[in-house]
């Protein structure tokens, strides 16, 4: 199961009441206040680490209460503070102060809001999640639907961005420790010297928070149902994804790692299949395209053949108009058009037509099933990450020399 949303519930440890306890001693019938300080709550800090791929963890696990510190005791001895609860995920999630269905403030709003679209809650209060792209297929027939894009239900706000974990090994408080009471030995003073009361613990923070895991990859492969984007990923990593001769094969994201002889490393994204109408939830969706967002380039893979009876051409251009209708920012990445299945015999004839009709779009012709280009396609990623790399780096230095 391949979890990338869940909705968590998280609670730091409430701090420890303070201690209301006087000195009896030998020698020492009158030895004054000596009521101890709590100790303070634990913390729920997040923690990125790159060995994990998903949120499944979070699913099984939704509750994140951290442990309360202890309270004070006699002859000044403070309590033990609570233990700081530690949870891994996946380098590229995003967490999120839920604002959705069951939150306090939805519970504000009019009973007649509606539900979020993407999420649904269950009656036994589970949480939330999403398992994307996990369903099965719909087959719906376009020229008979209107195409009414108002009628597309639009998102609900997650909430408030609270943090993104991008870094091996970077880490966030989720949800801060409630301080430790103080003991009635700190209230005393020379015209109150028998202080009988003390602080109670403070209550650590708590709330419901959305993970989001947005994967971390250089390069994202977008294309059609059957295009040959898993075979292109097994025959560029050792990733086995499955392989099969029918539409929506890959039903969640893959990673693969490229490796290079000089020990390079590029890592590639290939995501489900994208088809025209996928903003209105038809096929798989296009909710997935999230996992290509943070990517340095995109490849648009074309089957070439057209073996299931599309013209590629018209695969590029629906192919352009999904990543508008879902991010217009999509666009602005850098693109390499790949036609695949070139050892067809009918590739070579649709392959001058697509240059015909749509100009100044240059292909890299590849056959990923029998290993026909692909060291150009692997030294063309290469040369395209690596240029998009510097000009970042240039862009952020110069963004830092006008600070």
């Amino acid at each position: 199961m391949f979890i990338d949303e869940i909705r968590i519930y998280a609670r730091a440890g409430h701090g420890g009441k303070g201690c209301v306890a006087f000195q009896r001693e030998k020698y020492r019938p009158k030895g004054g206040p000596s009521g101890g300080n709590g100790g303070r709550g634990g913390d729920v800090i997040l923690e990125a680490d790159h060995d994990l791929n998903n949120l499944i963890a979070q699913y099984y696990q939704s509750r994140l209460i951290a442990e309360d510190g202890q309270a004070g005791l006699g002859k000044g001895m403070d309590g033990h503070a609570g233990k700081d609860l530690i949870v891994k995920v996946p380098c590229g999630t995003l967490a999120w102060k839920w604002s959705g269905p069951g939150s306090e403030a939805d519970e504000a709003e009019a009973p007649e809001a509606q539900a979020h679209p993407k999420l649904q809650a269950s009656s036994s209060h589970r949480p939330l999640f999403r398992a994307r792209a996990s369903g099965r297929a719909l087959e719906i027939d376009l020229s008979s639907e209107a195409a009414d894009e108002a009628a597309v239900p639009a998102a609900k706000p997650k909430g408030e961005l609270a943090a993104d974990l991008t870094a091996h090994g970077q880490r966030y408080i989720l949800c801060k420790g409630g301080r430790g009471g103080l003991g009635n030995r700190n209230f005393a003073t020379a015209a109150r010297q028998t202080p009988r009361f003390a602080q109670p613990g403070e209550p650590g923070d708590e709330g419901e928070f959305l993970l989001e895991l947005r994967i971390i990859a250089d390069v994202g492969v977008v294309g059609y149902p059957n295009a040959g984007k898993s075979t292109l990923l097994t025959a560029i990593s050792r990733a086995r994804p499955k392989v099969a001769p029918y539409p929506f094969t890959t039903l969640h994201p893959q990673i693969g790692i490229v490796e290079y002889p000089d020990f390079h490393r590029l890592t590639v994204c290939d995501v489900p299949g994208l088809i025209a109408g996928a903003h209105r939830n038809v096929g798989l969706g296009h909710e997935f395209l999230l996992h290509i967002e943070r990517c340095k380039i995109l490849v648009l893979l074309l089957d070439m053949a057209g073996a299931d009876g599309r013209a590629p051409w018209d695969d590029h251009k629906n192919l352009l108009n999904e990543l508008e209708l879902y991010d217009p920012a999509l666009l602005e990445k850098p693109r390499l058009v790949v036609a695949n299945k070139m050892d067809e015999p009918v590739a070579e004839a649709n392959l001058r037509k697509f240059k015909r009709r749509i100009r100044k779009t240059p292909l890299l012709p590849i056959a990923a099933a029998f290993d026909q280009g692909i060291d150009k396609f692997k030294q063309t990623i290469r040369k395209r990450v690596a240029a998009e790399a510097k000009f970042e780096s240039a862009t952020s230095g110069k963004a830092g020399g006008l600070k």
